[in-house]
């Protein structure tokens, strides 16, 4: 297959991957309206790191080998359904916060929530982890990852094309997630969402947790 050909294929395949619902999706915005742009943006970086990891085993074959191995699969799918109940249930417990008066932001029409509470901020590396770990354990990646590897492309397309083709869907997944970071941040979402933020956490971490024990009886 030709190089820009795949290119083609790689751009509109992984995109519609990317913006379909799903834990990624649900976790990316809940970080983000309840704690802002910065962590919704950091957030996205780790899930896009948690795509490197499904990209590279996938270039050394062993997508392959995980998507037929039924007891890899329910061991992934009982860890990856166990994290998305604990994330879950961290939302169910989101407690009212005090509201916060907004100054005028004509200027820039983009606001971060961290930095209109007086809580303490969550460090970078756990809101890394976070995002990261969310993308790690989606029992779905290697299924996805057999297909585009060996059905869409050639599975003779060498090495070095096969990394570009890998680092491009990496950026594809950041450009996606900072973009709904982006609009989810806008300074009319905020003033919107400001006084029901417990209950965005509450409602989303509800969704994680349905999620997260569909995949655990699913792999039943």
């Amino acid at each position: 297959m030709e190089f820009w050909h795949g290119f083609l294929l790689i751009t509109s395949v992984h995109l519609l991957a990317a913006a379909s619902p799903g834990p990624d999706f649900v976790l990316v915005s809940r970080e983000t309206l309840t704690k802002g742009r910065r962590t919704g943006l950091i957030c996205s970086l780790g899930i896009t790191l948690g795509l490197a990891v499904h990209i590279i085993y996938s270039v050394l074959g062993l997508a392959a080998v995980i998507a037929h191995s039924q007891p890899l699969l329910t061991a992934i799918k009982w860890l990856g359904g166990a994290y998305l109940i604990y994330l879950g249930w961290q939302g169910i417990g989101a407690k009212p916060k005090q509201p916060v008066d907004l100054v005028d932001q004509s200027a820039n029409q983009t606001i971060d929530r961290q930095s209109l509470t007086t809580s303490q901020s969550e460090s970078t590396f756990t809101i890394l982890r976070r995002g990261f770990f969310c993308n790690v354990f989606n029992p779905k990646a290697p299924v996805y990852f057999v297909a585009i590897f060996t059905l869409v492309l050639s599975p003779d397309i060498p090495l070095w094309q096969l990394s570009i083709y890998g680092v491009w869907m990496m950026v594809l997944q950041m450009a996606w997630f900072s973009t709904v970071v982006m609009l989810l941040s806008t300074l009319v979402i905020f003033k919107r969402f400001q006084r029901f933020e417990h209950w965005i956490d509450r409602v989303l971490g509800t969704a994680m947790i349905v999620l997260g024990l569909n995949l655990i009886f699913r792999s039943r």
